[in-house]
């Protein structure tokens, strides 16, 4: 048990390195107007690992990672949020890293039963969906002001196609294509490793 808690712990600390590392390198990169978010993969990797606690921990590390992101002017658009609503720009951050690193273990644990590999490539589907899921529902209702501000910037006739094409139709399904491949081989590997 003892060695158990301690190789969950160790592990959890490895992947928030890696999730630090990824998140802070992976801001110079952009797909169009948008930053990939991939932090998922280590998020996705531990809540698989080491459950939903894990989980949940390496989400809040990549929102913490984010927010500060954001203090600093790196993203263009969640600054102008942070400007606008601070408070509820600092939760969205925080809550939907949560929920992408929660959401995954929970289903894992459902799912892993009755058939490990299709559990899995939900879970690690999941992770996307939500983050993406949580960001454009916010977008579009409480944010809705800066959205249109950003749609009409970006040459989108509304804010619904700036969200559909822009986010979704870009930064989501490259997300999701790259978590749904490498998430699933990752865990593949350690799993043998660890035979």
């Amino acid at each position: 048990m003892k060695n158990a808690n301690l190789r969950k712990l160790t592990g959890t600390a490895l992947l928030t390195a890696i999730i630090v590392v990824l998140q802070t390198v992976a801001s110079g990169i952009k797909i169009g107007p948008f930053t990939p978010t991939l932090s998922l993969i280590p998020i996705i990797v531990g809540a698989l690992l080491y459950g939903p606690l894990s989980g949940a921990f390496l989400g809040l590390v990549f929102g913490v990672i984010v927010v500060i992101g954001v203090l600093s002017g790196n993203e263009p658009m969640s600054t102008l949020m942070f400007q606008t609503n601070p408070v509820m720009t600092v939760f969205l951050c925080l809550f939907k890293g949560v929920m992408a690193g929660l959401i995954p273990a929970l289903l894992y644990k459902l799912l892993n039963k009755a058939n490990d590999l299709v559990a899995t490539v939900v879970s690690t589907i999941s992770s996307p969906i939500v983050n993406t899921g949580i960001f454009c529902l916010a977008i579009m209702t409480i944010f809705l002001p800066i959205t249109q501000q950003f749609a009409d910037l970006l040459g989108f006739a509304d804010a619904g196609k700036f969200v559909l094409l822009g986010i979704v139709g870009t930064n989501f399904l490259f997300e999701l294509g790259l978590n749904a491949v490498l998430v699933p081989i990752i865990i593949r590997i350690i799993r043998f490793v660890k035979k």
